[in-house]
């Protein structure tokens, strides 16, 4: 047996135990020891049952990444999946932390499974373009409803202990020491006769072909282009109908498949970026500043986003406002927040009332005397910003770190309203906050190595994907964002219709086009940052003035009703209007330009095309460290679809391609 895995036998139950660090991952060394210690228990006449329990923080989760995309060496995962079903004992998996994956699917070999109340089980395959390729897929529509089964491996989203309780994953939850409830489960069952194995049980309640076409239906609709998806799908679909064993030959053969998906590569390359960009060579060693208390200037959607954030990642949060009622409103957005959190399960109602305990506002910065760390979240404009960091100068002890959420303005220009620019950094939160996983951390050039390696910290404590990003307008995204825009602006006055792009970017893999995400947003917020650039804009330029005039107008999107669509009667969802379709025209018509029509594709490729060409100036100048960065930004904040692996990836596949 390999040092990774150990079997201490008491009173006729062998302890079996994973001890793979960081995350016992199930490399070579865990899937031989496994395989041993089925060989070794089975052998041995004294042992009546068997626990399989993991050290460290969490159970099983997952493969090996550093095995990824190699042949795995002998023996396969399915392999040991199948010789732990196959015992001649009982097996009992006791899962806390994490079951991930092939830990999962481990543990579905296993008779039964008891859970920590805190543990997570899911198979996660899907977000590298994969589907379970150690019987997840058959195992799992014989263990729970298929529709839940399905929805499981297609969305890849795990599932809290409570639930695996109700739907059958678990047969047991551990309120207590989970290595003691489960000995005290194995010797409870040793004596019974060994369960059916799972590959070779029925479905738990195979759905007619009605039923299969509306579960299988709403999974696909979701998908936006993604294979592993698909084929999740397909494979849950053909498990129901197949015996186990020729249900495992299905999904062995899709699961390769996949492995050599482009998509899957993709996927991948952003598995890997999203776990590396936020680590720099220079920080290494930096301990970053205590973090306990945490100040918020600002109660709108954006401040009360963060202090949600803030609260849940369980630090004390201070609301600033200017007045009493903006300050109520503040509270009141972040308690309605909070609520929203309770009625969808995601918090309980005691933790809700705990989380408030910790979040008072006031209308005076002196309440911020004893801060860690400050968040402005104001508007959007330069010398409200520099009055707030003046006035957080005066009331802040000198240690706590300033930081503000501006999106597009000079971070520079504002740490240097403050008497020691060290202290401050840039912590661009994406709306909703407490939602978005994004957070660009911007550097201002004299921000110091601790207070920076801060700004990752409570990254990493608010379960954010933390990007640095050099000062400029826009930072990452929304320079890019600038970009690609202002090609759409050109193509809708060109010819495109707005609903002709969004269409495009939608076939394309995008939750949302950019003229419907305008309308949510609020098309104010990119009409002042237009007025704020029209001094330094360059008269050569290109400029399309189609949404100043519907500004002009009031039409500012979805809050008033109407942008660069329609929302009749509070609706969200937008209906082309001739008015703006006449104010294309009479624009175009000013500027001299005959409209034309327009591909999908060639509306992609001008849209790509801005994207990869700014990216590049964005490295070249220093603002991205990577072109990965560019990629995480881009996913993860602006909906650009992951198994493509983002604007960079993209083109450097098509360069290869077309090379």
């Amino acid at each position: 047996m390999t040092t990774a895995v150990t079997t201490e036998i008491t009173d006729g139950i062998a302890v079996v135990t994973v001890d793979n660090p960081p995350v016992n991952a199930l490399g070579y060394d865990v899937r031989q020891g496994l395989a041993d210690a089925v060989a070794q228990t089975d052998g041995d006449d004294s042992v009546r049952a068997v626990v399989l329990i993991a050290a460290g923080r969490t159970f099983m989760a997952g493969a090996e990444i550093k095995e990824f995309g190699k042949p795995m060496q002998d023996p396969g995962l399915p392999d040991v999946v199948l010789s732990i079903e196959s015992a001649r004992k009982p097996w009992v998996a006791a899962i806390h932390g994490t079951a991930l994956g092939g830990g999962l699917e481990v543990a579905l070999g296993c008779h039964y499974r008891i859970v920590d109340a805190r543990a997570k089980l899911g198979l996660p395959e899907v977000h590298l373009g994969l589907i379970p390729g150690a019987g997840g897929t058959v195992r799992l529509p014989r263990v729970v409803p298929v529709a839940r089964a399905a929805e499981m491996v297609a969305t890849g989203r795990p599932i809290r202990a409570q639930d695996a309780v109700q739907i059958g994953l678990a047969d047991r939850k551990s309120d207590g020491d989970l290595r003691v409830d489960a000995i005290a489960f194995a010797g409870d069952i040793a004596g019974d006769p060994l369960p059916e194995a799972l590959v070779n049980r029925a479905p738990v309640d195979a759905p007619d072909e009605e039923k299969w076409r509306e579960i299988a239906g709403k999974l696909v609709s979701k998908a936006r282009g993604q294979n592993s998806v698909l084929r999740a799908v397909d494979a849950i679909g053909e498990a129901v109908q197949l015996d186990g064993t020729a249900a495992l030959a299905v999904e062995r053969q899709i699961f390769t498949e996949l492995m050599q998906d482009p998509q899957s590569a993709a996927l991948r390359h952003v598995f890997f970026a999203e776990r590396s960009v936020g680590k720099l060579p220079e920080l290494r060693g930096v301990d970053p500043r205590p973090l306990s208390q945490v100040g918020v200037i600002g109660g709108g959607t954006m401040g009360a986003g963060i202090a949600v954030a803030l609260l849940l990642s369980g630090l004390h949060v201070i609301m600033i406002e200017r007045d009493e009622d903006a300050l109520a409103a503040g509270q009141g957005r972040v308690a309605d927040t909070l609520m929203a959190s309770v009625k969808r399960g995601l918090i309980s109602p005691d933790k809700r009332d705990t989380l408030l305990k910790g979040f008072i506002g006031s209308t005076g910065y002196d309440a911020l005397a004893q801060a860690d760390l400050v968040i402005e979240a104001v508007f959007e404009d330069m010398d409200v910003k520099k009055q707030v960091f003046a006035a957080l100068d005066a009331a802040t002890r000198p240690d706590a770190v300033l930081a503000t959420n501006t999106s597009y303005l000079d971070v520079n220009e504002i740490a240097a309203s403050v008497a020691d620019p060290s202290r401050v950094l840039g912590l661009h939160f994406f709306s909703p906050a407490h939602v978005m996983k994004l957070l660009e951390i911007v550097r201002p050039d004299q921000v110091a190595d601790d207070v920076l390696a801060t700004g990752f910290a409570l990254g990493r404590q608010l379960g954010k994907i933390a990007v640095p990003a050099g000062v400029c307008d826009g930072f990452i995204g929304n320079r890019i964002l600038s970009a690609y825009r202002r090609e759409c602006d050109y193509m809708v006055e060109d010819g495109a219709t707005p609903q002709e792009v969004d269409s495009a970017m939608k076939a394309y893999g995008f939750p949302m086009g950019i003229f419907a995400m305008q309308d949510m947003a609020g098309l104010d917020i990119g009409w002042a940052a237009r007025k704020r650039r029209a001094p330094t804009r360059d008269p050569k330029e290109r400029y399309v003035s189609i949404a100043d005039r519907l500004c002009e107008l009031g039409r500012f999107g979805q809050k008033t009703g109407a942008g660069w669509f329609n929302y009749p009667e509070g609706s969200r969802r937008g209906e082309p209007d001739p008015l703006v379709e006449n104010i294309i025209a009479e624009e175009a018509a000013k500027n001299g330009i005959e409209q034309r029509d327009f591909t999908a594709e060639e509306i992609m490729d001008r849209i790509l095309g801005a994207m990869v060409s700014e990216g590049r100036a964005i490295l070249e100048e220093g603002i991205a460290a990577s072109p990965e960065a560019i990629d995480v930004v881009m996913i993860n904040g602006y909906g650009f679809p992951r198994w493509r692996g983002g604007p960079m990836f993209a083109a450097k596949v098509a360069e290869q391609g077309n090379g």
